[in-house]
């Protein structure tokens, strides 16, 4: 009886540990397998991990309700702004969260815009929207001592005429777009003011003929084969094309510049939907993920800044030292976590980035 009475607690021990798991949804790519494992073993905690590979699928999965997951990873802006707008997650429980001293406090500010008091969202990555260029080809049309360090090599009508003959490629986004923009005449990356939407649209009329076209997601194996030669684009999307280019080893050198004038600083946060059944577990793994080991070697694995103060000493010199991922504090100093445009705002700016598409 004692040995059966055994066996049977042990059985109901066993189930209860099994039971024990938090639901993750991120990105796909953007972890590593040993930090999983590591969680697993430390805590008794297993981790069911799925992926995506847009913020739409995450967001519609969310609106829907009942997805499911305990932690999801959204990019802040407008994604993550949205959800928090319609209480789709709950409060971080910062007792649970020791770790949350790590994160770098310029990080935790941006966020507070769309996130006051930084009670939904653990930022998690994040990087800038800047400059992709072929080194090579950039020093072909503009000789050796050209610099690629500002927005004037797109807005410059001299410079983009002669760029435009290895190739121009912009984001296909009113956001970050109009946001380059504004930045270089000395606006509000939001403004959404007609004299101000009138002065950015003045500003791409003379360049527009030099732009190939418009794109989120093309530009990156497009620098990365040589087809074109500048890109407005995301600072992950152009170190992408740099490695596939490296890995290629087709001759072609893919660099990226955050411009000095300023540029849009993203941020892929974590957050814990509302729904969620492994609270404490998703707790758990946030903090876990808050260790300045752990994420460092996260970076290392993925090739982007994280947001823990405490964990950039263990970051992979290449990676820390490379401006591009982490800028240093001059040019970081202008990197900007804008505020979305309110409703009255993105119309107007909606209809002046169709026009500067459209050229008409």
């Amino acid at each position: 009886m004692k040995a059966w009475l055994a066996a049977s607690l042990g059985l109901i021990s066993s189930v209860a540990v099994a039971q024990k798991q938090v639901n993750v949804y991120n990105w796909s790519d953007y972890i590593t397998e040993d930090a999983l494992r590591s969680f697993t073993q430390e805590t008794g905690i297993k981790v069911v991990y799925d992926v995506y590979d847009n913020n739409e699928v995450l967001s519609a999965k969310l609106l829907a309700g009942k997805s499911g997951y305990d932690l999801v990873f959204p990019s802040a802006r407008p994604f993550a702004a949205r959800h928090i707008a319609a209480g789709l997650y709950l409060p971080l429980d910062k007792s649970k969260l020791p770790n949350w001293k790590n994160l770098y406090p310029d990080v935790l500010k941006g966020l507070a815009s769309i996130d006051p008091g930084n009670a939904h969202l653990m930022p998690y990555m994040w990087g800038t929207t800047g400059i992709g260029y072929n080194v090579e080809k950039v020093a072909q049309v503009m000789g050796k001592d050209f610099k690629v360090d500002s927005w004037n090599v797109l807005f410059d009508p001299a410079i983009a005429k002669k760029l435009s003959a290895c190739g121009i490629a912009l984001l296909d986004d009113e956001v970050e777009g109009l946001g380059a923009g504004l930045i270089y005449l000395g606006k509000a990356p939001k403004s959404g003011s007609a004299a101000d939407l009138t002065a950015v649209t003045n500003l791409y009329q003379p360049i527009r003929p030099f732009i190939r076209y418009f794109s989120s997601s093309r530009y990156i194996d497009d620098l990365a084969n040589g087809d074109i030669c500048i890109a407005m684009g995301y600072s992950g999307d152009v170190l992408q094309a740099r490695d596939r280019a490296d890995e290629a080893e087709n001759g072609v050198k893919v660099a990226y510049a955050i411009p000095k004038e300023g540029a849009i600083r993203w941020v892929d946060s974590a957050a814990i939907p509302k729904d969620a059944k492994n609270v404490a577990e998703a707790h758990a793994f946030l903090d876990y993920l808050m260790r300045p080991a752990v994420i460092a070697s996260i970076s290392n694995y993925v090739t982007y800044a994280n947001a823990n103060q405490a964990a950039t000493p263990s970051v992979d010199p290449e990676i820390r030292n490379d401006p591009g991922i982490y800028p240093p504090p001059a040019v970081a100093a202008k990197l900007i976590d804008d505020t979305l445009p309110s409703n009255a705002e993105q119309r107007p700016r909606v209809r002046a980035w169709t026009k500067i598409k459209t050229g008409r």
